[in-house]
């Protein structure tokens, strides 16, 4: 048997905002923005060349919004992985992502941690 992970959900304030983030900021493909309603959007946004992809929920509640850059409850919470390491930290850093650890080399890979535009925690990581 073989499963994998298509996309996940991620509670987002605004679609626009969100889709101007990660498609500007972190370089994400949108790969589809679809009406749904007067209010949902199906917008799926994914890293170049990945099989797993985010899915931008915007808040329909109260409780949803107050998940907002939470939904880990502070841990990391999502795992970017990249073929250059000091590339993409220095373009994200150039364009204002705040990386809340400095960047070690550890057994696995070169890492460092970052909060996108609501909080969520990201390992960068450029695996050994």
């Amino acid at each position: 048997m073989k499963q994998q992970l298509g996309q996940i959900a991620l509670l987002v304030k605004e679609y626009d905002e969100a889709i101007e983030y990660y498609t500007k900021v972190l370089d994400f493909e949108l790969l589809e923005d679809t009406p749904m309603s007067e209010t949902k959007r199906w917008v799926r946004v994914s890293p170049p060349g990945s099989d797993c992809h985010l899915l931008l929920a915007k808040a329909a509640n109260e409780t949803q919004t107050s998940q907002i850059g939470f939904q880990a409850g502070g841990r990391v919470f999502l795992f970017l992985y990249t073929d250059d390491f000091w590339r993409d930290y220095k373009k994200y850093t150039q364009r204002g992502v705040e990386f809340i650890r400095e960047p070690s080399e550890e057994d696995y890979g070169t890492v460092s941690v970052f909060k996108d535009l609501y909080g969520n925690l990201w390992d960068l990581i450029e695996k050994r």
